[in-house]
């Protein structure tokens, strides 16, 4: 997350100075426009055909420095939300972590669900945690008493991916503000998330893809937001932000030439999406189709979930247009999802 403006469980029911049905709407009466977010995710919970799309608590409310947890929004059709509802609260002691909290994602892997965050307050000023939950709807547990990036890092942007082998790996940033030339990096996870396994290798520099541009001074460089997708032909690609030559922020891909995490990673010299909006992901509708969900524009405290419609084009990804749920796949039989095309 890119602006310039964490073992207690979730209490439901009650939010700071007011409960939480007073902030939720249970009538399915909002729409993607009337939500401000930043770092978009989606979840296509196929157990409950419901999807899940999930924020920090602060970006209702205009404040991202807020400490106001984790919310989810529930929709069935992608076009009318409720909520949001309180997932995670931060404990106020016997945590490192503090607000603000940034780009939470979840993702059902294996019989749970697991959160993944970016919290501040500790030696390295950042770090991803790892939560867990035995429903979308939470609450979310904190796992372990450490962050799952390295203590001294700035470490932000935490998601997972499996290789073929079963390997697990927490994919992150390495902050430009720590080190200047941003990376993306990745740890090894033991088999319930719950720990680091090794070292953390890095996998790529910003200023390596032909598309980024210098931040705010010639030596600055932006890695935001890595997520994983693996194609129809197991080929292994990443989608990432950062701020794009003759323009501002923007989306990216690259593909793994050994199809797992360690890479090489070989970059697209061709945007996914350049028009100042970023930190996207990927899902499966129900309807079938695949769909790119970014948030746009960058700033201004006008940040909304777009849709974007995407294909694959020889191992690539390509996004072909905007993509309105409303009318998507009337005229086909609903299929169910992959979940999110995280879990690789």
């Amino acid at each position: 997350m890119i602006t310039f403006k964490s073992a207690v469980l979730i209490v439901f029911g009650v939010l700071q100075g007011m409960t939480l049905g007073a902030e939720v709407s249970h009538t399915n009466s909002l729409k993607l426009s009337d939500i401000r977010v930043r770092d978009p995710f989606i979840l296509a919970d196929s157990s409950s055909k419901t999807y899940y799309l999930y924020a920090q608590g602060g970006n209702k409310s205009g404040n991202d420095n807020a400490d106001l947890g984790v919310m989810a929004y529930r929709s069935k059709d992608l076009v009318h939300w409720s909520g949001p509802e309180r997932v995670f609260e931060r404990p106020k002691s016997g945590f490192w972590g503090n607000p603000p909290i940034w780009a939470p994602e979840v993702h059902k892997l294996g019989d749970a669900y697991y959160m993944f965050a970016t919290f501040f307050g500790r030696s390295g000023g950042l770090g991803t945690q790892i939560l867990r939950s035995a429903s979308p709807n939470g609450p979310f547990q904190i796992l372990g008493p450490d962050a799952n990036t390295p203590a001294e890092w700035e470490g932000l942007d935490g998601s997972p991916c499996i290789d073929p082998d079963g390997t697990r790996w927490l994919v992150f940033c390495h902050a430009w503000s720590q080190i200047k030339d941003g990376t993306v990096c990745a740890v090894r996870m033991n088999k319930d998330w719950t720990a680091r396994l090794g070292e953390s290798i890095v996998l790529f520099r910003a200023s390596e893809a032909p598309w980024v541009r210098a931040f705010r001074r010639a030596d600055e460089f932006v890695t935001d937001g890595p997520f994983l997708y693996r194609t129809k032909n197991r080929k292994l690609l990443m989608i990432w932000s950062s701020f794009r030559k003759g323009g501002n922020y923007a989306l990216g891909q690259a593909e793994s030439e050994s199809g797992t995490v360690k890479g090489p990673w070989k970059h697209s010299k061709d945007l996914l999406f350049g028009d100042d909006g970023g930190h996207g992901m990927i899902f499966k509708a129900f309807t079938g189709e695949l769909v790119l969900v970014l948030h746009q524009p960058n700033g201004g405290n006008k940040e909304r979930a777009k849709f974007f419609k995407i294909s694959e084009t020889d191992d690539r990804l390509k996004v072909d247009g905007p993509w309105d749920p409303e009318t998507a796949g009337r005229d086909r039989a609903p299929i169910a999802p992959n979940g999110t095309a995280k879990t690789l």
